[in-house]
């Protein structure tokens, strides 16, 4: 069935590479933040999947794929998503990016050229020298230090209690799943994108770009007029939603996925 979501595992450098994906077409290839998984765009995947292939790949590092050793950088995830595309036989892909998936995403765009057919930022910081500068002051976003009474738990829980609303917990549980499957190392994936000198990267960028946000999502969404001065891309507001905005808007979220893919281009 063109809806059913398979899934499967591609080679790398580093190891087998968790993904599923749904439909037939062109690719799609989603990439989700941190410290997610695929399970991010789990609603997203069937939507997309109506009219293309949508693929949604678990991050060097996370999820069901690979986890090597030393530290985690937006080179090695980007290594990860090239190995991805080369494994599944991907020659041109348009590419979607949330939060460090977005970050992520301008690397790789940045490396493929025109492999990348098209690009989508969701929700992407900026990263300049200010950025890198201020990151050591600023406090961890995920990280707990795990209690013998389990106390840990309801902590993580906590650190991301704000960004849902009532109803949602499904979609929390989710978050405390993937972030306790990496709990060691739940907060490289956040360290790795502020040192990534995002700014020498931008200028090699040729595929046509989009930057969208959550109008709640205020750690990202100063991050729009930025990208559209840097790339002279155009920018949108989705009609709802905060950091979880794919679980929280999947409709939403895939329509415009959907329409930008879909856009005649010369």
């Amino acid at each position: 069935m063109a809806n059913t979501v398979r899934r499967g595992y591609a080679p790398s450098p580093f190891g087998q590479l968790h993904y599923a994906e749904c439909g037939s077409g062109e690719a799609v290839l989603l990439l989700h933040q941190t410290p997610r998984s695929w399970t991010e765009y789990a609603e997203v995947l069937p939507l997309v999947g109506r009219a293309h292939r949508a693929i949604a790949m678990d991050t060097v590092g996370f999820g069901g794929s690979a986890r090597p050793e030393g530290p985690h950088s937006i080179e090695r995830f980007a290594d990860g998503v090239e190995a991805m595309a080369d494994g599944l036989g991907l020659d041109a892909f348009h590419l979607v990016g949330h939060h460090t998936g977005g970050v992520v995403a301008v690397e790789v765009a940045a490396r493929l050229g025109d492999r990348v057919s098209s690009l989508l930022l969701s929700a992407t910081a900026f990263v300049d020298e200010a950025k890198r500068e201020a990151a050591p002051a600023r406090p961890p976003v995920d990280h707990v230090d795990p209690k013998p009474d389990g106390s840990h738990l309801v902590e993580l829980w906590n650190r991301r209690r704000g960004f849902y609303r009532a109803g949602e917990e499904a979609a929390l549980t989710r978050y405390v799943i993937d972030a306790l499957t990496v709990l060691d190392r739940v907060e490289e994936g956040h360290e790795a994108v502020y040192r990534y000198r995002m700014e020498e990267r931008l200028a090699h960028i040729t595929a046509p770009v989009l930057a969208v946000c959550a109008p709640e999502d205020h750690y990202s969404l100063p991050a729009l007029e930025r990208f559209a001065a840097a790339l002279g891309c155009e920018t949108a507001i989705l009609p709802g939603g905060h950091v979880p905005a794919p679980e929280q808007l999947p409709g939403e979220f895939a329509d415009i996925v959907t329409a930008w893919v879909d856009r005649p281009r010369p």
